[in-house]
């Protein structure tokens, strides 16, 4: 228990001091804004390039280990999708943006520092894997899947073009693309980059964790009850249960069933947010689902990590 305690209050006690710094007003709303610009934009891309530039590729990418995770993710956003669509009756763009937030967990902001805490820096080579490929999967099939429903009845040309330039933006993107460039050319960059890039590295997940906090801080959870209560059980139990059961059936290593499994039980990610921002549909469902997900995912990251080997 004391072990376990250890392992998640630190995370979410930095989400906590950005909520309450926000709150009391000792850290302003613009403030928060200028920390998830820089973490988003430069601190968490140079983390990804960091650590796929050096990554083992042929040993961290087994597939296996992507079909069991993934195989959680599409079937989370299936089942938002259809929740959303049949049981709530949602319009279908407002359907895909629910469905977006089942989909989306949050690998990288409390994915990755969870892991670490409760495993070690050296555990963290399947949780690169995943991450490497989590924003441009789950961007491309949100993204895809929106457009699909939004071109209801006209041209589908366009389509793989939008899909493209919407994700060739993303600066998450553009870091794992540039470290999959160095890793596959085996380019040894000078060690004046090297350092500067670490500098910005040990940066990353602290402060987005405390933006996060300061982000939440703005949204209130308020209607939309069962659409929220199906974002939070599909994100904390469908997802990591999925994955525990095809982990089990591929054979997983125990490191990357540990990565795997507690990766999936992470609550979404303020991605969800940007993703309803970006089509203006269900961001309050979505900033509740972020909310909610993350304060319930203190008890739900403490059960699985205790149940697992």
């Amino acid at each position: 228990m004391e072990a376990l305690l250890e392992v998640v209050l630190p995370v979410f006690l930095v989400i906590g001091f950005g909520y309450l710094a926000v709150w009391k007003g000792f850290f302003s709303d613009e403030g928060v804004d200028g920390l998830m610009k820089f973490t988003q934009n430069f601190a968490v891309p140079a983390l990804l390039f960091a650590a796929i530039s050096r990554l083992d590729l042929g040993e961290a990418f087994n597939f296996n280990l992507i079909l069991s995770f993934y195989t959680g993710s599409i079937t989370s956003f299936t089942v938002g999708l259809l929740g959303a669509r049949f049981i709530f009756r949602r319009d279908w763009e407002e359907t895909v943006a629910i469905a977006f937030c089942c989909l989306f967990a949050n690998s990288l902001m409390l994915g990755l520092p969870m892991t670490e805490q409760a495993y070690g820096s050296d555990a963290l080579g399947p949780n690169y894997a995943i991450v490497a490929l989590h924003s441009p999967f789950c961007y491309g099939l949100g993204i895809t899947v929106m457009e699909i429903v939004r071109a209801r009845g006209q041209s589908m040309a366009k389509l793989p073009a939008t899909v493209a330039k919407a994700m060739f933006r993303n600066a998450l993107i553009i870091g794992i693309g540039l470290g999959f460039v160095v890793n596959f050319s085996d380019v040894e960059l000078p060690l004046v980059i090297t350092h500067a890039v670490d500098l910005l590295v040990r940066s990353a997940l602290p402060v987005a964790l405390f933006g996060m906090g300061g982000v939440m801080a703005r949204y209130k959870p308020e209607g939309d009850g069962k659409v929220i209560a199906m974002i939070v059980l599909s994100s904390l139990i469908l997802h990591p249960a999925v994955v525990w059961f095809m982990g089990r059936s591929l054979h997983l290593t125990q490191g990357e069933f540990r990565s795997a499994v507690l990766t999936a039980s992470m609550a979404p990610g303020i991605n969800s947010y940007v993703f309803a921002s970006l089509y203006g549909k269900a961001r309050r469902a979505a900033a509740s689902g972020v909310l909610i997900g993350t304060a319930v995912s203190v008890l739900t990251v403490w059960l699985w990590l205790a149940i697992l080997p």
